[in-house]
């Protein structure tokens, strides 16, 4: 027999994807603050929740929740330039995140948006993550990057250009921010810094014990890794500065997971 050579993988369309959206989004003038922010209380909200009423709440919908409180009152971090240096501010926070769902024996992330997060509660956007997830017909080739991936490569481009073009477009086919999970796919604290097609993405790490003074005292604490992506060119340092203390007050705080325990 001869030497038939090693096998060869094809690409497959969803690397074929974020490969271009990857190579488009590092043309952004982005700036990554890597941070850490006490969750032990959160977290100690989110097991009594569980105990008490069952419910497994989703980190990720805590998370959405206090982002969009965060814009809410900072909405100068939460716009767009477009390509005659307008500036488009969006009232409503349209949140891009990744639903972890089952499929074919592995678990992927598919693309979700979900609209209006300011105006929503942690439960409301709890719901509507379960509901995803449970739903195996929503899959990739069925949301934003179904219908990128069955147009033409030049055309696939040219989407990724509509945040710097046409923000309200991007808003309507992407969102306004980004919410992606590391943490999602495995254990153990860290960050990740990834490029970003968007104003403010947040890339939520793992979760780690280490030792933090309260009160005098020295006490075992658990830290969320957490990346925080703008573009520089949109949001100066200062905004991004506030946006990111108030971000980790309202998470440490666990913003808005009293009202989950009293429904």
């Amino acid at each position: 027999m001869g030497n038939q050579g090693p096998e060869r993988e094809h690409v497959s369309s969803q690397q074929q994807l974020t490969g271009e959206y990857m190579r488009m989004a590092g043309h952004r003038s982005t700036v990554h603050g890597l941070v850490e922010i006490d969750v032990t209380e959160a977290r100690e909200q989110l097991r009594t929740i569980k105990e008490e009423t069952g419910t497994n709440l989703s980190f990720t919908a805590f998370i959405v929740f206090c982002l969009a409180t965060t814009l809410e009152e900072q909405p100068q971090v939460h716009r767009y330039h477009d390509w005659r240096g307008r500036i488009h501010e969006f009232e409503d926070v349209d949140v891009n995140i990744l639903v972890e769902q089952e499929g074919e024996g592995e678990r992927i992330g598919v693309p979700h948006i979900i609209r209006t997060a300011n105006r929503r509660t942690v439960r409301s956007i709890h719901d509507e993550i379960r509901r995803v997830q449970s739903n195996t017909s929503t899959t990739p080739e069925t949301g934003t990057a179904g219908l990128a991936r069955r147009l033409p490569g030049f055309l696939r481009r040219q989407i990724w250009r509509l945040p710097q073009w046409f923000p309200s477009r991007w808003k309507e086919f992407a969102g306004t921010v980004a919410v992606t999970s590391v943490g999602m796919f495995g254990t153990g604290n860290g960050w990740a810094i990834t490029p970003t097609n968007y104003t403010l993405q947040l890339t939520v790490g793992g979760i780690g014990t280490k030792p933090r003074l309260i009160d005098g005292e020295l006490q075992s604490r658990e830290f969320l890794s957490l990346t925080v992506s703008f573009d520089h060119d949109v949001v100066d340092g200062a905004p991004a500065t506030r946006f990111v203390q108030r971000l980790g007050a309202h998470i440490e705080a666990g913003a808005g997971l009293d009202a989950v325990a009293s429904e």
